[in-house]
Parts: structure tokens; C-alpha cells; sequence
């Protein structure tokens, strides 16, 4: 080993190997010989290229550029720095030993090394020169060092082999790094031969993320990933076990198959889905029966029942967690259904709950909904499949135990795609709400938790199974009074501030406010009478704008009437009962209570006995009018009736209000009160109204409604009701200032109901 003092020349970034020639833009002055050696930054190589300048040339520009030739390994030793500036290295100079005959492990390692080389250029699709190339390398160390060529080596690759003096260990560093391209190069020619025979695009999207996933790595920013982002989801969730083997079950499934293939959509959505569940959240809930009272009382007056009920269910669930008793969410459900006429408050009350007991409040409107899959959700077979709208309230409320609720569930059809009904029959169970499943997730929801307020207009069009898993609470309507206490606090309030006046601009007396009440409108609930406040409120600010009157304004009779027009409605009772045969019946439609004329009248002619039906009414009613007319022939001697009237006679009986479909048995007594006033001669009392089923042997049965009835006779201005006697208990509902306001006769037979009725004199008999 020799040792000379060579010109160090630094490569930036590059690694010229012995063997090599490279032209490089320096000045070497009269040196035949120099030092290349690699650099990084400020770090330099300890071994060096010793080349051979065979040639000097002047650029354009006239920099100096010299042609080199590496001739063999170097490694650097002292440097020294020449007064010009130029830096010289004590060089240690290894020449490649010389002998022809290498040792059987050197000649495994070449001949290893060129079949493997021939494979990555036959990979590559070599013309056959760098092969040839290859093949005329006789000297081992030349042939290891044929890999610095390659551009797939990285620098620090070039500089380790650069650096390995020992033939027989440079050639087998050179031998693993080209081992490692051919592996990258098969699999690259397998993945494409993959493409290529059927398996194009998933393949390649495969070898796409795979790559991606490594860039990601070399960058760090492997957090970014898809799959680690739902991961990280799923744990912060709080799902429960099924759930999050379920998410997790999917994730795995679409990890396999790829994000970009079209089942991975469909994996996602659902991912998102089970995700957009607020598993672990909850509303702190307020348990304050008393704070929950004054919540309700602010928001609706009247409607004592279900405040009462709430303030219970409050009371309840306080008393249990004041006394660390364990809720059983198969017991601590409540199931709340509110029935009654349109315009009394049921949808509004839901959100004065929530609010009552610091929950979320949503509204699901079940009106003329067809599909169960509405509720249920549809299965992931189906192409645009979603979750139910449970699934979607629970999302849209946040919490697992909101106010939901189901508004008009009386409406709720049945098709071909099933029975939404039949769907809710798990869902307001609260024995097996615990457990409820939606056919989209596939896995258990836990609703017990959720507060489930029903309303309805009438129980009837109710299933019976379902109707069974409620706590219906009754809304009947509104009395004369409690509507102007309405007005007043809430509906007044809410239309001056809608029609942008200032409660001090307009005056109006409670007097005023009762006459809208009666003449204008005819309703159980209030919401015809804010229509009719919000019309004169809207004709005052008009006033006042234009200037035709100046604030503030006391409301009279005249501008009511000349906001609201004429009368709409009158206390017509004398004037309909005044001739025999009309009787006042009372009835309870989808709109409340409602006072009925049943008109009778004899005819002459064929049909002896004959009897004729009017004003849509339905198969039971027909039935009822049947029985009236047989127990009236049949008993024609005691009623004082002569038998021969119904010889050569034909009736008539007519339920005014022809367009409204009616049915039903109540009106049994007002028929059988009607006819025989017409065959008696004995008008009706025309403050009396009647309800109650009839047997043919003359005894009255309780009928339903009570309260609903007996609002609407007082609302008609009527002061006596006659009712059955089984339904004597039921008056306990009826407000006290109604019942004060008028008397009530009770009978358990026909006779009773006709002495309280009729007239004692008879006008003249029909002839």
C-alpha cells in the first residue's frame, strides 16, 4: 500500500466509482492525479475515488472542466491546505488485488451476481448491451462495483459500497442490493401480470395503497390513513360490545377490499351510520318535579292531566336515584299518548317536556306513513338502504334519551311494504324497547332511555296490540273560559308580536275575546281563534301603519265585525227543536265534541212501515235508527202513541250536516227521542241534549266522550245533558265551572230519558 498526497476533490451528492469516467467543472491545475471524494452536507466520505485526469477542457464562459477516470480506491488521511487555497489529503491507495484466479467463494459470488443481474435487466427489457457490458467485466471487484451505475441505489447505498475495500465482501453488499431491486421488480411484474390477467383495477389499487401506505410512512403521516381515522372513532364511540365488534367487523372488510372499489362506499356509509349513533351521550337530565311544574304551567294552561303525569314520572326517577335503586330498562320506559281534537296543544306540550326535564326534543310526524321501513329501517341488500327514523332521531337529537315525538300515530296506513304499526309494537314496548333492532345497523339500540310521547286525534283508527303498550291521556277540549285565559296569556301575546305591534298599541277586554271564542269559532282546541286574532291584529297594524289610526287602539265590537265579518255561529238549538220530531243528540267526531240535530218525519204512501236514512251515516248508526223505530211500534201504547200511526206510513229520519260522514251507537237515545216527539206531538225541550246507546228493550247504555260531549253542549248553550247512568263517574273530568253552569239528568231506561226531554203538551199531532 502506497500513501500520496492528492488535490481532494468533493462530489455533492454523487459517488464516482473506479472504473467510471466523468467530466466534472473544476480546476486541477497541473495535478495528473486527484481524490474524489462523496459529500452530504458537511460530512464527507472516508474513502475516495483516486482518478486519473485524461483530459482538460474550457467551457463556454471560460470555466475550466476536466475529464477523469477512477482509477481504484482511496483512503483519505491528513489533509493540508495550500496557500492557494487548495486542499490536499495523505492518501492510502488500494488498488483491486490482481490475481486472475479467484478463491471458489469469489467465483460463487460473481457468477450469483451476474445471473441475478441478467434477471433484472430481462425485467427491465435490456437490449442486450448493458448485459454485454456486464458479461466483459472479468475482474470481480470492477463487477461489484457495476452497481454504482444503477439509479435505483440510493446515495448511501453508493457510498457503504464505495467503501468496502474487500472484493469478496463488496461483491456480496452489491449482490444483496441487487437481490433487493429483482424482489421489487418481481413483485411489480407480478402485480401487473396480476392486472393484466383479470384482476385489473383491484390489483392495482392494491399496489397503489401499498405504495401510498409507505410514501405516508417515509413522510410521516401515517395518521392521515382512512382505516386508523374509523378506528379511532369506533374507540372514542362508546359502543357497546355487539356494536363495536359489528364496526369493527366492517372496518376489517373494508381495510381487505380497498377504499376505492364500490362495496367500500357502502361499508363507509354504514360506518358512518353506526358512528352518527350518540352511543355514550346523554342529557344531564333535570330531575325537579317542581321546577317541571312551573315549565309546563308557563307554557300551556289547563291540561292538568298531563302535567300531573309528568310531573309523577319526574318525581319517580328522582325518588329511585335519591335512593341508589337501579334503573330496569325494562321497567323505566314511559310511553305517553295524548288523544284529542286538533288545536289543544298535544304537539306543543312535547317540547315544554323537554324542556322541563333538560332533554333534547324531537319530532317525528307519522302522518300517512306506509313503509315499515320507515321506522325499521331498510336491509343493506337494497340499493340506497338508510336506517329508520329512529335511528335518524337519535342522531339529530345527540343523546340516547331525548323527547321523541310520534306525532299523529293514528294516521299511520298499512300496504304492500308492510305495516309501520305493527313496527312500533317493539318500539313503545318498554319491555323490549331495551333491545330494539333496526334492520340497517343490524345491531341492538338501547331506547328505554327515550321519553316516547304519542298524539293521535282519535284512538279508534289505533290498533289494538299497540294501543295496549300506551298510557293514553286524554285531551278533550277547552271550555268558554279556559279559551279566553288562552287568548289572553299566550295567543294574544304570540299575534302581537307576530304582526309586529307592542303589547302597550293594542287594547281588547276579556268580554271581546269571548265574543270571538263563540261567534267566530266552534272548536275543541284554540287554533281557529288565533286565526281569528291574528286576522284582526293583522287589519289593526294596517290601521296604524297607514295612519288611520293612531296607538294605542282599543278593540270594539264594530272592528271585530268589521275584521271578522258576520257571525259565523249561533246558539240555534230553540229554533231547530221548536217542532216535533227533532231531538238534540250529542257526538264527538276527530275535531272534539259537536251538538247533532236528528230530524224524524212521517210520510204517507206504499212503504207501510218503510223507513228512509240520510246524512252519510255508517252501518252502526243505520242500525240505531232501526232499533229507535222498532222500540217506538213496539211500545207506541205506553209512549201514548196510537198504533195505527204507523199504518199506511213511511218515516224519515235525517242527520243534518250531510257531508260529514257519522257512526257510531251514542246517538240510539236522540233517535228514539226524535221519533217519538214526531208521534207524540211533544216538541223537545230546546235546552236539552242527549247521548246514549238503546237496546230494544228500552235500556240506555254508557257511551265514551263524556267530556268531550258536555263541552259541546255548553258551547251550544244548552243547560241540561242527559246521560246514561253508568256514566255518572265520568262527569269527575267535565271542569267545575260546567258543571256548575248546568244540570245533568241520568237514566237507565228509555222512559227515563223521554220524561226528561219532552214537553208534557203535545202541538198538534201529525196527520
Amino acid at each position: 500500500m502506497s500513501t500520496t498526497r492528492l488535490l481532494l476533490v468533493p462530489l455533492d451528492d454523487v459517488v464516482v466509482f473506479p472504473g467510471m469516467s466523468v467530466t466534472l467543472a473544476v480546476d486541477t491545475g497541473d495535478e495528473e492525479r486527484v481524490l474524489l471524494v462523496p459529500r452530504h452536507g458537511q460530512e464527507f466520505a472516508n474513502i475516495g475515488t483516486v482518478a486519473e485526469v485524461t483530459d482538460k477542457v474550457r467551457l463556454p464562459g471560460g470555466a475550466r472542466a476536466v475529464a477523469l477516470q477512477g482509477l481504484h480506491r482511496g483512503v483519505a488521511g491528513a489533509a493540508h491546505t495550500m496557500p492557494d487555497g487548495r486542499l490536499y489529503v495523505e492518501v492510502e491507495e488500494h488498488p483491486d488485488p490482481s490475481d486472475k484466479t479467484p478463491d471458489g467463494r469469489t467465483r460463487n459470488l460473481e457468477r450469483e451476481y451476474r445471473a441475478v443481474v441478467e434477471e433484472i435487466l430481462e425485467l427491465r427489457g435490456d437490449d442486450g448491451r448493458v448485459a454485454a457490458f456486464v458479461r466483459s467485466i472479468t475482474e470481480p471487484g470492477i463487477l461489484a462495483d457495476t452497481s454504482g451505475y444503477s439509479p435505483d441505489l440510493s446515495y448511501d447505498q453508493k457510498v457503504q459500497l464505495l467503501q468496502t475495500v474487500d472484493v469478496a465482501e463488496r461483491l456480496e453488499l452489491a449482490l444483496r442490493f441487487q437481490r433487493e431491486r429483482l424482489a421489487e421488480l418481481q413483485v411489480r411484474k407480478r402485480i401487473r401480470d396480476d392486472v393484466e390477467s383479470g384482476a385489473e383495477r383491484q390489483q392495482r389499487e392494491y399496489f397503489l395503497r401499498k405504495q401510498m401506505e409507505s410514501i405516508r410512512k417515509e413522510l410521516g403521516d401515517d395518521d392521515a390513513s382512512i382505516i386508523e381515522e374509523y378506528e379511532k372513532k369506533i374507540g372514542e364511540a362508546g359502543m357497546p360490545d355487539a356494536a363495536r365488534e359489528q364496526a369493527e367487523k366492517e372496518l376489517r372488510r373494508l381495510e381487505r377490499m380497498g377504499e376505492q372499489t364500490a362495496e367500500s362506499s357502502v361499508i363507509r356509509t354504514y360506518l358512518d351510520w353506526l358512528l352518527a349513533v350518540p352511543w355514550s351521550e346523554r342529557s344531564e337530565e333535570r330531575l325537579d318535579p317542581e321546577h317541571a311544574r312551573e315549565v309546563l304551567d308557563a307554557d300551556h294552561a289547563g291540561l292538568e292531566d298531563v302535567k300531573d303525569r309528568i310531573v309523577e314520572y319526574i318525581a319517580v326517577k328522582k325518588l329511585r336515584k335519591d335512593r341508589g335503586i337501579t334503573e330496569d330498562p325494562k321497567t323505566s320506559g314511559a310511553i305517553l299518548t295524548l288523544i284529542g281534537p286538533p288545536g289543544t296543544g298535544k304537539t306543543s306540550i312535547g317540547e315544554s317536556i323537554a324542556r322541563a326535564t333538560g332533554r333534547k326534543f324531537v319530532r317525528m310526524s307519522l302522518g300517512g306513513v306506509r313503509d315499515e321501513a320507515e321506522i325499521r329501517g331498510h336491509r343493506r341488500t337494497y340499493i340506497g338502504a338508510l336506517p329508520g327514523r329512529l335511528v335518524r332521531a337519535l342522531r339529530d337529537a345527540g343523546t340516547m334519551n331525548p323527547v321523541i315525538m310520534l306525532d299523529e300515530v293514528d294516521k299511520v296506513g298499512a300496504d304492500w311494504r308492510g305495516d309501520p304499526s305493527a313496527a312500533l309494537l317493539e318500539v313503545l314496548d318498554p319491555a323490549q324497547n331495551h333491545s330494539f333492532r333496526d334492520h340497517y345497523l343490524d345491531v341492538e339500540l338501547d331506547l328505554s332511555s327515550v321519553l316516547f310521547i304519542a298524539t293521535g286525534n282519535v284512538a279508534d283508527t289505533i290498533p289494538g296490540p299497540l294501543l295496549d303498550r300506551m298510557e293514553v291521556i286524554r285531551f278533550d277540549g277547552y271550555t268558554t273560559s279556559e279559551k279566553v285565559a288562552i287568548a289572553r296569556g299566550y295567543l294574544w301575546t304570540r299575534q302581537l308580536e307576530r304582526n309586529g305591534l307592542r303589547p302597550e298599541e293594542v287594547e281588547v277586554s276579556d268580554e271581546l275575546l269571548r265574543t270571538v271564542a263563540t261567534e267566530y269559532t266552534r272548536e275543541a282546541g284554540v287554533r281557529q281563534l288565533e286565526r281569528e286574532l291574528g286576522t284582526l291584529l293583522r287589519k289593526t297594524a294596517t290601521r296604524i301603519a297607514s295612519g288611520a289610526a293612531t296607538a294605542p287602539v282599543s278593540i270594539d265590537l264594530d272592528m271585530v265585525r268589521d275584521a271578522l265579518g258576520r257571525q259565523k255561529h249561533f246558539q240555534e238549538s230553540a229554533i231547530r227543536t221548536a217542532v216535533p220530531g227533532v231531538a238534540t243528540g250529542l257526538a264527538v267526531t276527530g275535531t272534539g265534541g259537536e251538538v247533532l240535530f236528528v230530524e224524524a218525519t212521517a210520510m204517507t204512501g206504499e212503504r207501510a212501515g218503510g223507513l228512509t236514512l240520510t246524512g252519510q251515516l255508517g252501518d252502526v248508526m243505520k242500525e240505531s235508527a232501526q232499533i229507535a223505530l222498532s222500540y217506538v211500534r213496539g211500545h207506541a201504547e205506553e209512549l201514548g202513541i196510537d198504533p195505527e200511526a204507523f199504518e199506511q206510513r213511511s218515516f224519515h229520519v235525517h242527520v243534518p250536516a250531510g257531508a260529514i260522514p257519522k257512526d257510531g251507537p251514542s246517538a240510539g237515545v236522540t233517535m228514539v227521542t226524535a221519533l217519538a216527539s214526531l208521534l207524540s206531538g211533544r216538541p223537545v225541550r230546546h235546552t236539552v241534549g242527549m247521548t246514549g246507546e238503546v237496546t230494544l228493550q228500552g235500556r240506555v247504555l254508557p257511551i265514551g266522550g263524556v267530556k268531550q260531549k258536555v263541552l259541546a253542549a255548553h258551547a251550544a248553550g244548552l243547560t241540561t245533558v242527559i246521560l246514561p247512568e253508568r256514566n255518572r263517574g265520568d262527569l269527575d273530568d267535565v271542569p267545575e265551572e260546567v258543571r256548575e253552569a248546568m244540570s245533568f239528568q241520568f237514566a237507565m231506561t228509555i222512559d227515563e230519558v223521554l220524561g226528561a226531554a219532552l214537553e208534557p203538551s203535545a202541538v198538534p199531532a201529525v196527520a
